[in-house]
């Protein structure tokens, strides 16, 4: 989500609601990173911080957002698809929209926000992950933004998978530009992005263990591995000082 905080926006709220009051609570989060399994250099160690996400949001949303979501869910309608079995929550927060879809209809819905007259989001900007270790069943998000270059508009779809069965629909067929940018969401996260091209790993070499942005991952100390050949770790290397 976004971390703006000023300016008067789409409710004419010039600040949010704190995170804490509402929402889903996933996770208490202590210290500044979270670390736990060594001592805390932050200065941080006694800060306790609750990590919720924000929830559904009622009608009305406010300005066009209601709007999009009239068209969106009318146009799934005629498809014969019912809106609420595509779109499991709309929320508000920041005076941002964002629509949460099922991962099987995430393609259908993509292609109508794309394709109808008065949605016409015509360009995906990229798809990012994110990865909650506390929000059991579905620990691994992929993030999309939608822009609508003919009415103006900026909005966001929220795909979510277990950690077990990292799996969501491609949308290479439908928007083309986010070929590279789900490369990329697979080789940090681990996300499988089903009728991808040429699904492979851009950054980090193509024998590497593990997803290096994932909150699992293991900090520092790492060595570098390549086919046949090892980098020692950072702290098992050679000083020169």
């Amino acid at each position: 989500m976004s971390d703006h905080t000023h300016g008067e926006g789409q409710n004419g709220n010039s600040v949010p609601a704190p995170r804490d009051t509402g929402g889903e609570v996933i996770r208490v989060r202590k210290g500044m990173f979270g670390a736990n399994n060594g001592g805390d250099t932050s200065g941080y160690g006694g800060l306790i911080r609750t990590i919720t996400l924000p929830g559904a949001s009622s009608r009305p949303y406010g300005g066009w957002f209601d709007e999009v979501a009239d068209e969106l869910e009318g146009a799934l309608e005629e498809q014969d698809l019912l809106p609420e079995n595509a779109i499991e929550r709309t929320v508000v927060d920041r005076d941002e929209l964002t629509f949460h879809i099922a991962r099987e209809h995430l393609v259908q819905v993509a292609r109508t926000l794309r394709d109808d007259p008065a949605l016409r989001f015509e360009l995906c900007t990229g798809v990012s992950g994110v990865h909650f270790l506390g929000d059991k069943g579905r620990e691994l998000h992929a993030v999309y933004h939608l822009r609508s270059l003919t009415h103006g508009r900026i909005i966001r779809l929220e795909v979510s998978a277990p950690d077990s069965d990292p799996r969501i629909p491609s949308l290479v067929e439908v928007y083309p530009t986010n070929d590279w940018h789900e490369r990329e969401a697979y080789d940090f996260f681990g996300l499988i992005f089903d009728g991808h091209p040429a699904l492979t790993r851009i950054m980090m070499p193509d024998d590497w263990q593990g997803f290096p942005q994932r909150k699992d991952y293991p900090l520092g100390g790492i060595a570098v591995e390549y086919k046949g050949a090892q980098i020692p770790a950072p702290d098992q290397r050679r000083s020169y000082s």
